[in-house]
C-alpha cells in the first residue's frame, strides 16, 4: 500500500493495437476505457472500423490500406517517445498484412525500453455456438498472428479454441489446456475460458514462469462480448502495477466477473463500462484461485 499522502507511482503508456467499435464496449474501446481508468495513457492505433459487434448483426468494415497503416507504424516506431512505452497489446487484425507492420512497432518498443512487455491476444476465432463458429478471421491472417506475432510476445491470452488452433491440439480438460499453454512456450499464456474443476463454473488458466494457477467463477449464461479483451488488459495493468502472477490472475477475473454479472443483471448485451467502472478498479466479487500442479498437466 502507498503510505498516506505519497505521490502515485508513474505509469507508463500502453500501446494498444485491435479493432476500434462505434458503438458497444468491446475490443478497443472497453480495453482503452479500462487502461485509462485505471491510470494508464493509451496510445490507440485501430485495425479496423465498425459499426459495432458483428455478432449484433452485419456492419461496415473500414481497414485501412496496408500502406498506410505500415507508414502509421513506421511513424509510431520512430517517434523519440517509444522508450515511454510500459507495454503494447494487439488483438483483432483488419488485414494480414498488418501482422508485419505491428511486428515491426513491438522489435522498436523493445528495443527502446528492454523492460516493455508484448501481448498478443492472439483474436481468431472460438467455439462453436448457435451455428456460427470456428476461425472468423481468413487463415492467412491467422497464420501471419501465430507466426510472426505470437512468437514475440511476453503474454498469450487464447481462449481455448484458439490455443487448439495455435497448437494444433485438442482443448477439452484443464490438463489438456495446460500442457498447450506449456507447448506455445511463451513466458506468460492466460487461457482463458479454460474448463473448471467445479460444476457449472469457467477458469482463467495461467501457465507462467513459477508454475501454473487457475481462477474460477460462476458460468454466467449469454454474457455481452468483450470479455476476453478486457481479462488481457486487466492482467497486463496488474502486471505492471507489481502484483505477482496470481494475484494479478485472481483480481482480473474478479473485475470481469462482476462487471459481466452486473451488466447481465441489468438486461445490459454490452459490458456497461461507464455505469459500472468500479469493478473494473476494485471488483468485490469472490473468485477462489488455486495452483496447478505441472505433474498433473503431463500425466
Amino acid at each position: 500500500m502507498q503510505p498516506p499522502g505519497a505521490p502515485a507511482p508513474h505509469k507508463n503508456p500502453i500501446l494498444v493495437i485491435t479493432s476500434q467499435v462505434v458503438k458497444g464496449g468491446i475490443s478497443g474501446r472497453g480495453l482503452t476505457f479500462a487502461l485509462e481508468r485505471l491510470g494508464h495513457e493509451v496510445w490507440f492505433l485501430p485495425t479496423i472500423l465498425l459499426p459495432w459487434h458483428p455478432g449484433h448483426g452485419m456492419g461496415t468494415r473500414i481497414v485501412p490500406p496496408s500502406e498506410s497503416f505500415a507508414a502509421i507504424a513506421e511513424e509510431l516506431a520512430g517517434t523519440p517517445h517509444l522508450n515511454r512505452i510500459g507495454a503494447v497489446v494487439s488483438g483483432y487484425l483488419g488485414s494480414t498484412k498488418q501482422a508485419g507492420a505491428i511486428a515491426g512497432i513491438v522489435k522498436a518498443v523493445k528495443k527502446a525500453n528492454p523492460q516493455a512487455l508484448y501481448l498478443c491476444d492472439p483474436i481468431i476465432g472460438d467455439y462453436p455456438s448457435g451455428g456460427h463458429g470456428g476461425l472468423y478471421v481468413p487463415e492467412e491472417t491467422a497464420e501471419a498472428i501465430r507466426d510472426q506475432l505470437v512468437p514475440l510476445a511476453d503474454i498469450v491470452t487464447p481462449n481455448c479454441f484458439e490455443l487448439g488452433w495455435l497448437t494444433g491440439s485438442t482443448i477439452e480438460t484443464e490438463t489438456q489446456a495446460l500442457s498447450a499453454a506449456r507447448f506455445l512456450g511463451n513466458e506468460r499464456v492466460l487461457v482463458t475460458s479454460s474448463p473448471a474443476l467445479r460444476r457449472n463454473a469457467i477458469a482463467n488458466l495461467l501457465a507462467g514462469p513459477r508454475g501454473a494457477v487457475a481462477a474460477e467463477h460462476a458460468v454466467i449464461t449469454d454474457p455481452p462480448k468483450g470479455t476476453g479483451d478486457l481479462i488481457a488488459g486487466l492482467f497486463l495493468a496488474n502486471l505492471l502495477a507489481g502484483l505477482d502472477d496470481e494475484e494479478a490472475l485472481k483480481r482480473a477475473s474478479a473485475s470481469v466477473f462482476e462487471l459481466v454479472a452486473r451488466s447481465v443483471k441489468k438486461g445490459a448485451d454490452e459490458l456497461l463500462f461507464a455505469e459500472e467502472q468500479q469493478s473494473v478498479v476494485r471488483a468485490m466479487a469472490l473468485v477462489t484461485s488455486r495452483r496447478v500442479l505441472e505433474a498433473k498437466a503431463r500425466a
